[in-house]
């Protein structure tokens, strides 16, 4: 017993409530359900209760609960479906198929609900470049969300890369997609209806790739990672971009009743999930199945992660036409079985009655863990250790442009198509992603979490994983409008780990609804550890936002010479000095405040007189001033307060800072503009200095060539990972 315990990677307890619920021992492929949807990664056993926390909603935001991803309506006839989720432990041990398939997952999640997919992000999160296979990671998660993402026509527009000793062993691989529902497009739902309608199998055919993968992807790594490499999926994008077009055209004509994406744990959570959201219940023939090894087991077929699959649920009487639909794409469709009135789902192989079972025994009674947390300390984070006093700028800014840290990112953006679909306007050179809606607004997406906050203090990094992906968006004119989550964190039976869940969890409720963006759609990834180490809480954040214009969005980095710089700045909290680990936090965020900043700050940016703007973040207003001259077009710093202060300081990041670039001819506009959003929220404006040709000036501190900087930031990459 012990060991078929430990096999099906169930506790003593559960095993016990599972003979409760059933009246007798589990049998036969009983255990392998049990095991797949009472695993973290499938039933949310540790999250559930705090994720309640995310309940609020506003009126944009579509009818969904526990559909596949969340959809807002934006007005002008268009809806928007959006998630994200890890695909971190199969990264790890197989880096090129992990993140292909975590893409391809991610993709399927978006039109199972009807949209048609128009963008991808990534967030990735590595260890220190010189860390065992840490090299070779980077190249196969990098390859695998190229090669997936560009065969499959959908483009990545934006992303996040970070990297630190906690990731070593156990990287983050976490995938965002977007879909698009027009006017007049149908959406589609997973809840099974219609007793004496058909259970349909479409797309790929099933192998034994991804066994038992759920269950994988809820335990901790150890020694043994290798042996794990069978619980890897195997994707093929040509297989789904088949799949997207047949189910969109099957859906146009009205020829589903309910479909559902084969994701974790395969056709076991898909027939389970649909039978026991729609109170009906499914006779299933695993005979039927479409099999590329006629080897395969019931508990294999149960269990296999096989991509490019999804079931549907039809009339009789469309099977004919929808199957021919499928046909014609060069896809399977088969009927492996029916919907019955009883609320049970009975399997079936060779003649024989595997299980007749109640899927909500095994979908809504999953155990439900309370664990151990401590209420987070608010107030002040402090270092031990001192700030530096006397800094050289000039040696600190070479430093931080051939730091991986401050690296460019080009090597990987590059690898992605991200003008497929004609609708990008923005790509992953900026800050913020801008697609082209059929209206002709602009759709922002952008992502969220800084770990180097999450470090310092939980309720802070959740708070800042939706406050500054947001500020991001205002100052391009953009309004925030939802927000998906992936929430990678540590062992849960851990009370330190569950603590930071807890309140990077509350810190994301506040935050995103004090901008009125609800939390409408994500997933939690628990047990990123390696023999007891585990990563850096991690709370990455996907938002999505609206611009009314698509022309004028101010760019990243400076344009013209002879432009007037501003720092725009509440009286807030200071920030975190953040070169090394030395890290400070002093003060409270206001939360009201900050929303009531990005408000104002994206009513400004939408006057029109701002050329260029972008946020501080890591690295202080000098990292900021350095990013923005990398196109060419230089700075000189003018403003007494900076040439003569406390050099450190322009080291330093407050919560929440913008710079700004207005051309002369607007600067009384400009000024008028900011006078009106001033008094409000008591915001400060500070004039820095001018753009310049080709350099970088800052008093007797720094004058460096902006091709200098240029050529560090580009090389840095390549000095670091070999990868050219």
């Amino acid at each position: 017993m012990k060991e078929k315990l430990k096999h099906y990677r169930l506790n003593e307890k559960e095993y016990g409530l599972i003979c409760e619920l059933l009246g007798r021992p589990p049998q036969g492929v009983e255990w392998a359900l049990f095991s797949a949807l009472w695993s973290e990664h499938c039933s949310y056993k540790s999250s559930k209760i705090h994720l309640r926390k995310f309940a609020y909603r506003n009126s944009s935001v579509m009818d969904g609960e526990g559909e596949n991803a969340g959809v807002i309506d934006i007005g002008y006839g268009e809806k928007i479906a959006f998630k994200m989720e890890s695909h971190n432990h199969p990264s790890f041990i197989e880096p090129y198929q992990g993140a292909a398939t975590g893409v391809g997952g991610i993709l399927r999640d978006i039109f199972t609900m009807g949209a048609r997919p128009i963008a991808l992000a990534d967030y990735l999160c590595f260890g220190e470049p010189t860390a065992p296979r840490m090299k070779n990671l980077v190249k196969g998660v990098v390859s695998g969300i190229s090669g997936y993402g560009n065969c499959v026509g959908v483009p990545t527009i934006t992303g996040q890369t970070e990297f630190h000793s906690s990731y070593n062993t156990n990287i983050l691989v976490n995938a965002m997609a977007v879909g698009l529902i027009t006017e007049g497009q149908k959406m589609a739902r997973s809840a099974a209806k219609g007793p004496g309608n058909w259970v349909v199998y479409v797309g790929a055919k099933t192998g034994k790739d991804g066994v038992h993968g759920a269950s994988m992807a809820s335990e901790s790594f150890d020694e043994n990672n290798e042996a794990k490499k069978p619980n890897v999926q195997i994707g093929d994008p040509f297989f789904e971009k088949l799949l997207i077009e047949s189910c969109l055209e099957v859906l146009d004509q009205d020829l589903v009743v309910a479909m559902q994406d084969m994701g974790a744990a395969g056709l076991t959570s898909s027939s389970f999930e649909m039978s026991a959201r729609g109170e009906v219940g499914l006779d299933l023939n695993l005979d039927q199945v479409p099999l590329r090894d006629s080897s395969m087991n019931p508990e294999e077929i149960l269990l296999s992660e096989s991509q490019e699959r999804m079931l549907l649920i039809c009339e009789p009487k469309k099977y004919p036409q929808l199957q021919k639909v499928f046909h014609r794409w060069g896809l399977d469709a088969q009927k492996i079985g029916e919907v019955t009135q009883d609320p049970v789902i009975k399997l079936r192989w060779r003649n024989e009655l595997l299980t007749s079972i109640d899927p909500r025994l095994i979908v809504d009674k999953a155990p439900r863990y309370e664990r151990e947390f401590r209420p987070w300390p608010r107030g002040n984070k402090k270092s031990t250790s001192s700030l530096k006093k006397n800094i050289n700028l000039s040696e600190q800014l070479k430093e931080n442009s051939q730091s991986i840290d401050f690296a460019s990112r080009e090597w990987i953006y590059r690898q992605y198509d991200q003008r497929v679909g004609v609708r990008t306007i923005r790509d992953a050179s900026h800050s913020v992603g801008f697609l082209r809606m059929p209206s002709d607004r602009a759709l922002a997406m952008t992502l969220g979490c800084r770990p180097g906050v999450m470090r310092l203090d939980a309720r802070l990094g959740g708070l800042d994983s939706v406050f500054y992906p947001a500020l991001q968006m205002a100052i391009k004119g953009a309004k925030a409008l939802a927000v998906t989550d992936c929430l990678n964190f540590g062992n849960p039976e851990k009370v330190d780990i569950m603590s930071e869940f807890v309140a990077a969890v509350e810190g994301i409720a506040e935050a995103s609804k004090a901008l009125d963006a609800p939390v409408i759609s994500g997933n939690v990834s628990f047990y990123n550890e390696t023999q007891g180490q585990n990563i850096t809480s991690t709370p990455a954040t996907g938002l999505i936002g609206i611009r009314k214009e698509v022309e004028n969005i101010p760019e990243d980095h400076f344009v013209d010479s002879e432009c007037l710089v501003y720092l725009l700045s509440l009286p807030m909290a200071k920030g975190f000095y953040s070169l090394k680990e030395n890290n400070f936090f002093e003060g409270e965020l206001d939360v009201s405040l900050c929303a009531e900043w990005i408000q104002s700050l994206c009513d400004l940016t939408n006057r029109g007189s701002i050329q260029s703007s972008r946020a501080l973040g890591q690295g202080g207003l000098l990292e900021t001033i350095r990013r923005m001259c990398l196109k060419g077009v230089g700075f000189e710093m003018q403003s007494p307060e900076w040439l003569n202060g406390e050099l450190s300081s322009a080291l330093q990041e407050s919560f929440y800072e913008v710079v700004v670039a207005v051309r002369s001819e607007n600067k009384n506009q400009f000024e008028k503009d900011l006078q009106q959003l001033q008094p409000k929220l008591k915001a400060s404006s500070l004039f820095l200095g001018r753009t310049i040709p080709e350099r970088l000036k800052w008093g007797s501190q720094i004058d460096l060539a902006v091709d200098e900087l240029k050529g560090l930031h580009e090389k840095a990459w390549s000095q670091h990972l070999e990868l050219r």
